[in-house]
């Protein structure tokens, strides 16, 4: 296949692709990506950093034991009197809390409990305004200064050092800037359409989202959606290093790209494991069960989350916390705003080895950068509209950017356009099988709405066999058999036109290599799917159909692979895989951890025999071998 490039924008010869990608990354690392060879450098980012810093820290120091009867307040105040790097543990039994735990700035802090099957927080009654936020949560992390998108402590522009995987940027002011500040960088929203990556959410109904919102960035005309959360590691001057490096390739100065930051540096170093929560009585003003602000470098471990009433796990405003060996079930009303971790201006997080049980959108990503999502399991996505399936993979607003969904097991990956674009996603190894019983809407394995562009589709395996049976429906073509399609790609609406006009750049810009589809029977190496004449960010076709083992992991996790039920093959999922134990799917699938320790694990009857599914009794350390430390990966740079 020929490659050509637009007049007047630079095309990277192939050989040139494969030493950037090889030797430097993507942000001047002196290693090879995972990636490299596979996808074009400027359509990935260094996945491996992702989550905390280093690992989550396994403490052994106890500052405080408390017992069942204890208040909110106390456990609290027990937290906040902890000394740095040690644990509040909480012993087995049932804690009624009419208050929220917080970690009023409190850092290098533990919250444990006995374990998920053990220790039980109850809460019922939790008054809202706390954790900085008028949504706020039953457990909240925030720094001391929770400045917002709408009174921000400390704004700047931003004059010089646009491009991708900078380090050093030039700002009009470090006023209250220091060392291990968190600074969100943004700039405008693109007003009209640019023909390659298009920036634009908020207030631009018709342009670029359906119903769009008036929350995200920062006001502005038009508004700030596009973000990325970096640290400061030095000043010199007005000159600034950050880490990581910028992510996106479209930063530049027609944009008014600026920064905002706290008056505080961000809660660092504190998570909360091995505990279960009941939100299902907490009043209905506190919108999630865990709630991130202002956070860096913090956790959520081993937890069982029961009905939650917006989110489970909120990120808000912060970078870097891991979501692990956990597992979520329900919402308390099923509607369109009911998610199990949602992400809302971060960057590089990780959620990872987890259980979403009967949840609307399991994980829901909104203005988000450098994320990692990976073998999660998903099962049962209720939603209270009959007959409209909910895909595990959610992208749901303006500029989620660069997320990595690897070895998920669920319905589907989507990105809609119901309030902005996404650009630059991959999905490496996952099933998505797009089938459930009494849905026939939505019910696709990959389904990217217009302006969802240079999408990275590698060596999934797709459909459920018997239903998909057509194998692609682009935007203006046949609507009748959309639903059942393994791809829908670029339609304005659900599966037709819509209030944003349908996009054949979707189409064109998406990157297809090694996926195995039931309707095709085979694994598809086409290099007439690989996009080498995307306008802006081409990638070659791979020398090679051998793909790699991972995008993020070095090898085999060695703390949560292994389960009582047996141990999964490794890469569980993909073309090159065989003799998998998952279905219909010609052996190229195997269950992954988190599945196996759901269909295993015992019903919790005695504690919620009347919820319809009945929510299963959970403890990591039952499923999962050795879940003390974290798994395998490339250590990153911890900044103090």
């Amino acid at each position: 296949m020929s490659e050509m490039c637009p007049p007047g924008r630079f095309r990277m010869p192939r050989l040139v692709w494969l030493l950037t990608a090889l030797v430097l990354g993507v942000h001047g690392s002196a290693f090879a990506q995972p990636w490299s060879g596979v996808i074009d450098p400027r359509r990935a980012v260094d996945w491996a950093a992702a989550g905390v810093n280093g690992g989550i820290p396994r403490r052994t120091t106890i500052c405080a034991t408390l017992n069942p009867g204890v208040t909110a307040a106390q456990i609290t105040a027990a937290i906040s009197g902890c000394p740095s790097g040690q644990v509040v543990f909480l012993n087995a039994g049932n804690y009624t809390l009419t208050n929220a735990i917080v970690f009023n700035n409190v850092r290098n802090v533990t919250l444990r409990g006995a374990g998920p099957d053990k220790t039980f927080l109850i809460f019922a009654g939790v008054p809202t305004g706390n954790c900085g936020s008028s949504t706020g949560g039953d457990i909240c992390f925030v720094n001391g200064n929770p400045n917002g998108t709408r009174q921000p402590s400390n704004v700047a522009s931003w004059t010089a050092g646009y491009a991708k995987g900078t380090t050093q940027i030039t700002l009009s002011s470090t006023t209250n800037l220091r060392i291990g500040t968190m600074i969100i960088l943004d700039q405008k929203d693109d007003a009209s359409d640019t023909g390659t990556v298009f920036a634009c959410g908020t207030n631009q109904i018709g342009v670029c989202c359906s119903e769009c919102n008036s929350g995200v960035g920062r006001p502005d005309t038009p508004w700030r959606d596009q973000q990325q959360l970096v640290r400061v590691t030095a000043i010199n001057g007005n000159i600034v290093t950050i880490t990581p490096g910028l992510y996106m390739p479209n930063w530049r100065a027609s944009q008014s790209p600026g920064a905002w930051w706290s008056n505080d540096t961000p809660i660092s170093m504190s998570g909360i494991e091995d505990l279960s929560v009941d939100h299902t009585a907490s009043t209905s003003g506190i919108q999630a069960g865990i709630f991130f602000m202002n956070a860096y470098n913090c956790w959520v471990k081993n937890v069982r989350s029961i009905r939650a009433n917006r989110s489970h796990v909120w990120f808000y405003q912060s970078a870097h916390i891991t979501v692990r060996d956990s597992y979520f079930y329900g919402t308390l009303n099923a509607v369109s705003q009911s998610y199990g971790i949602e992400y809302f201006m971060t960057s590089d997080t990780l959620v990872e080895n987890n259980i979403f049980q009967h949840i609307t959108g399991p994980i829901m990503v909104d203005t988000s950068e450098g994320a990692v999502a990976g073998y999660n399991f998903s099962t049962d996505d209720f939603y209270q509209v009959t007959g409209w399936a909910q895909p595990s993979s959610y992208h749901h607003g303006a500029s989620a950017n660069y997320q990595l969904w690897e070895g998920n097991d669920g319905f589907g990956l989507i990105a809609d356009q119901i309030h902005g674009t996404a650009n630059f996603i991959t999905a490496f190894r996952n099933r998505y099988h797009g089938f459930d019983v009494g849905l026939f809407q939505q019910t696709l394995p990959v389904n990217d709405y217009a302006l969802s562009r240079y999408f990275n589709l590698i060596g999934n395996v797709l459909g459920t066999s018997g239903y998909h049976n057509t194998y692609q429906t682009n935007a203006g073509g046949s609507t009748s058999t959309c639903n059942t399609s393994i791809y829908a790609l670029g339609w304005g609406g659900n599966c037709g036109s819509g209030p944003v006009p349908d996009d054949a750049l979707v189409a064109a810009t998406i990157m297809r290599w090694g996926n195995y589809d039931t309707v095709n029977a085979a694994s598809r190496f086409v290099a007439s799917e690989v996009p080498t004449t995307a306008p802006g960010y081409p990638n070659p076709v791979p020398a090679s159909q051998v793909l790699p083992v991972s995008f993020y992991l070095t090898s085999q996790p060695t703390t949560w692979w292994k389960t009582p039920w047996g141990t999964p093959a490794w890469p569980p999922i993909g073309p090159d895989v065989l003799g998998g134990n998952d279905p219909g799917v010609g052996g190229h699938a195997h269950k992954i951890p988190a599945r196996l320790c759901f269909e295993n694990s015992p019903l919790d009857t005695a504690r919620y025999g009347s919820l319809s599914p009945v929510p299963i009794l959970f403890s990591a350390n039952t499923c999962y071998a050795a879940t003390s430390a974290p798994p395998s990966a490339p250590t990153a740079i911890q900044v103090q």
